[in-house]
């Protein structure tokens, strides 16, 4: 199958590649596949400007964006085909049930996770893409792992399963570890992680308390307090009101 075609079949799979294509310089027309975990197919008809659209595409793929890029004096088209991003959701609780119908509503797959059998059912997250009955080292093996497609948020209040899942996330490729709870909380919270062995710098990489400043006080609004801060990470932007924002609002593409 030529690369073009094995591009089309991963995007009918819902699956996550990049086809990179020569519009200037070079070969015009020639194609590079680069699958999300790194294989490729076909080629460009130059080394080094293989190894450059490789990064490209790698770059691209997990940002989920096409975009033209010039590299090595060539004009090259990065297509990316992805799935949904996915937000893992940790705590059966009434704000995960909101926090599901509002990542459900933006395009995103919740899934909840949740040893708890009697809270994690399908009846009360129908808005769920699963409810994984588990620990999370356990549920996040039934997902394949946290890729850097991955969010997660903590939302249990349970130490116990607060700690497991930050463990887990903490360490992976995931680019937002939030939790719920307190300042004071948080503070005890640190100070288990770091008993644990958790280093300082990773500490550092919860978002803590989890969301924006909205002055949320309903389960929908504080999914929508974390919901915002997700997608604002997920689009390299503080969240700030677009009223207080010089520049442009939108990102135009190339």
């Amino acid at each position: 199958m030529s690369a073009q075609g094995e591009f089309a079949r991963i995007a009918l799979d819902d699956g996550r590649a990049a086809l990179v294509t020569v519009i200037e310089g070079g070969e015009p027309g020639a194609k590079l596949l680069v699958r999300a975990d790194g294989t490729t197919d076909g080629g460009l008809g130059d080394a080094d400007l293989d190894r450059a659209a490789v990064e490209a595409a790698e770059d691209l793929m997990w940002t989920e964006r096409s975009e033209l890029r010039e590299v090595n004096r060539a004009k090259l088209f990065v297509d990316v085909t992805a799935p949904a991003p996915r937000l893992v959701i940790f705590g059966a609780v009434d704000y995960a049930d909101a926090l599901c119908s509002l990542a459900k509503a933006a395009g995103w797959r919740p899934f909840v996770c949740d040893p708890r059998s009697q809270f994690a059912t399908r009846a009360r997250f129908p808005e769920a893409e699963d409810v994984i009955v588990a620990w999370p080292d356990e549920a996040l093996a039934r997902l394949g792992g946290i890729d850097r497609a991955t969010y997660v948020a903590v939302l249990t209040h349970d130490p116990k399963l607060d700690d497991a899942a930050l463990t887990i996330a903490l360490r992976s490729e995931a680019p937002y570890v939030g939790a719920m709870g307190s300042r004071r909380a948080q503070a005890q919270r640190r100070e288990r992680l770091l008993a644990a062995g958790i280093e300082e710098e990773l500490l550092e990489r919860i978002a803590a308390p989890i969301g924006l400043d909205l002055g949320a006080v309903t389960p929908e609004e504080t999914a929508l307090s974390i919901m915002s801060e997700v997608v604002a990470v997920r689009n390299g932007r503080e969240g700030g009101r677009l009223s207080q924002i010089s520049g442009r609002i939108h990102e135009v593409g190339a």
